[in-house]
């Protein structure tokens, strides 16, 4: 696992009247392997959400609203930083293996969904302790 196995897919997001269409996935996108469960979280403007390292799961990361800073890391590989949200509307899809967090990034709070494909289990995913992989959360 390399952290160049993180796919970025860009997203169609169609203007409509009353209000735009957003793509997030089709079971023939590149990234799907399966479905297990979708779910939504809240990201505060500012706030930091580390360390996380799922063992079996495959995310797909979308951030309808907002932006949000996502930061990849491998002990062997570095850093690995992407930012999506509204003005940057794609899909991150992240094999197992890849140790992350994320930082909200807009003015207000950002709404990111997983597209994950097996459902929630708190014995696959491993954690640490933001201070325990040091990333300097305060720069641009």
């Amino acid at each position: 696992m390399t952290l160049a196995d993180i796919c970025v897919t860009p997203l169609r997001r169609i203007a409509t009247p009353g209000g735009d269409v957003m793509h997030a996935m089709k079971r023939v996108d590149p990234g799907f392997t399966d479905f297990g469960e979708a779910y939504f979280s809240w990201i505060e403007s500012g706030a930091v959400k580390a360390w996380k390292l799922h063992q079996r799961m495959t995310l797909n990361l979308v951030v309808p609203v907002g932006a949000v800073r996502f930061v990849f890391h491998l002990p062997q590989g570095g850093f690995r930083t992407e930012e999506i949200g509204a003005a940057n509307y794609a899909r991150l899809t992240v094999p197992p293996g890849i140790w992350f967090g994320f930082q909200g990034r807009a003015d207000t709070p950002s709404l990111l969904l997983n597209l994950a494909d097996i459902p929630h289990d708190p014995d696959e995913v491993l954690r640490k302790a933001q201070p325990d992989i040091p990333f300097d959360w305060q720069s641009p």
